[in-house]
């Protein structure tokens, strides 16, 4: 026992204890006394419980904040042939066919996804050239981003966040071997995200460009993708964005408005989304007006329900609820990426690669999310994840989740000595 325990030395001890575990020694019995003292039996099998529950908690917690920001809405001119309990409903029928959607992905062997990584690229690249057509996309607040299916709007660039960490993983395994040069490794994924950023800028959606620009990125530095290579791309993509902006009045004008969003010139305009989302989080002070006491979500916020959900939980449950938001994010994101490089030490790099970049999204759209609404980053319009009203968005975060708790399922079968 003591031996074994040397064998392994302070680094595995240290990893283990900050919940990085490294897989079992093959020469060691899968229930050799050293895995009884450093592993929990019930972290090896079966799935990540507290994972699931948080998904779950911050489920039911965004369906009561969506039907508090939105019981005002029926009374608005646009809301006006729409019933007090519509937000409701339908965010509730969007949560049941995510989560049935959730549990087919998680049927699905994370191999099948690696083998069709590049046709689901494919595909979202025709379903976003398709919403841009006339009478096939819906146009709405002057984008054309939405392809109605009934039951709900299907928005093809959250479908395009998920198939990108698919797309990015597998064209990191497949180009592992060049990866050091530019032409072979960076450059044709450079053309890919090009593509992708023209057609989600002809929407326009320049937010859900910025989130599938960090998760390519961030697939391709954790794949390990040269430094200098990698800093390069980073300067070319930020001098586009810079260029966006300054060729754009009404992106500049955006700018301006977050940097002074007091200033007459924008308070009733540009910034007028902004001054109320502060005016709310003033409100809501440490311990909130209550649930249901918000003022600004009768209709003084616009999208109350959607992106400025969080300025409603700041005015009703105050710093207190926001504060344990931003923990929720920040304990789920992490755990993604721990879930993620166990894959990788179990030499499931597309499995891991993936699940990281599953983490960058969801964790990178929170922190947008959260610093739009509290003023830190200028207004965009993205939608916190699981929490916002959006059903496309809530049926992307759903599978892209069972996607995860997959990667751990696999972990942990390969860990009992089994196959993924």
């Amino acid at each position: 026992m003591k031996a074994e325990l040397q064998s392994f030395g302070l680094r595995g001890l240290f990893d283990r204890w900050r919940g990085l575990r490294t897989p079992p020694r093959r020469d060691l019995p899968v229930r050799s006394g050293l895995e009884r003292v450093t592993a929990k039996p019930a972290r090896i099998s079966g799935f990540d419980q507290p994972l699931v529950l948080l998904v779950a908690a911050l489920l039911a917690f965004g369906l009561v904040m969506v039907f508090s920001a939105s019981v005002a809405l029926p009374d608005s001119p646009k809301g006006a042939r729409l019933g007090e309990l519509h937000f409701l409903t339908r965010h509730g029928l969007s949560i049941v066919i995510g989560l049935v959607a959730a549990l087919l992905a998680l049927q699905i062997p994370i191999a099948v996804w690696e083998k069709w990584a590049p046709w689901l690229f494919v595909a979202a690249l025709v379903l976003l050239a398709l919403v841009l057509v006339p009478h096939v996309g819906v146009m709405k607040n002057g984008a054309r981003r939405w392809i109605p299916l009934g039951l709900l709007n299907f928005q093809p660039s959250e479908a395009a966040k998920l198939v990108m960490t698919m797309y990015a993983a597998s064209y990191m395994v497949r180009k592992m071997e060049v990866k050091e040069d530019f032409i072979k490794a960076v450059w044709p994924m450079a053309v890919a995200l090009a593509v992708i950023g023209l057609l989600l800028l002809a929407e326009p959606d320049m937010g859900a460009f910025v989130v599938i620009a960090a998760i390519a990125m961030g697939i391709l530095f954790l794949g390990g993708v040269n430094m200098r290579m990698f800093l390069l791309v980073c300067t070319v993509l930020t001098l586009a964005f810079v260029a966006m902006i300054a060729f754009s009045d009404w992106r500049a004008d955006r700018i301006w408005a977050w940097l002074d969003p007091w200033n007459e010139k924008y308070a009733k305009g540009r910034a007028y989304q902004l001054t109320h989302s502060l005016i709310a989080f003033g409100r809501g002070g440490i311990f909130g007006e209550g649930l249901g006491g918000s003022v600004e979500k009768l209709n003084y916020l616009p999208e109350a329900h959607t992106d400025f959900l969080l300025a409603v939980v700041g005015e009703e449950l105050g710093f207190v609820a926001v504060a344990t938001v931003i923990v929720a994010f920040f304990w789920m994101t992490r755990r993604i990426f721990v879930i993620g490089r166990q894959a990788i030490v179990l030499d499931r790099v597309f499995a891991g690669l993936m699940c990281q970049g599953i983490g960058i999204w969801i964790g990178g759209q929170a922190f947008i999310s959260i610093g739009v609404n509290l003023g830190a980053l200028p207004t965009k319009g993205l939608t916190t994840p699981l929490l916002s009203f959006g059903g496309s968005a809530l049926l992307m975060n759903l599978i892209a989740l069972a996607i995860v708790v997959r990667i751990d399922f696999e972990n942990r079968q390969l860990m009992r000595g089994g196959r993924a």
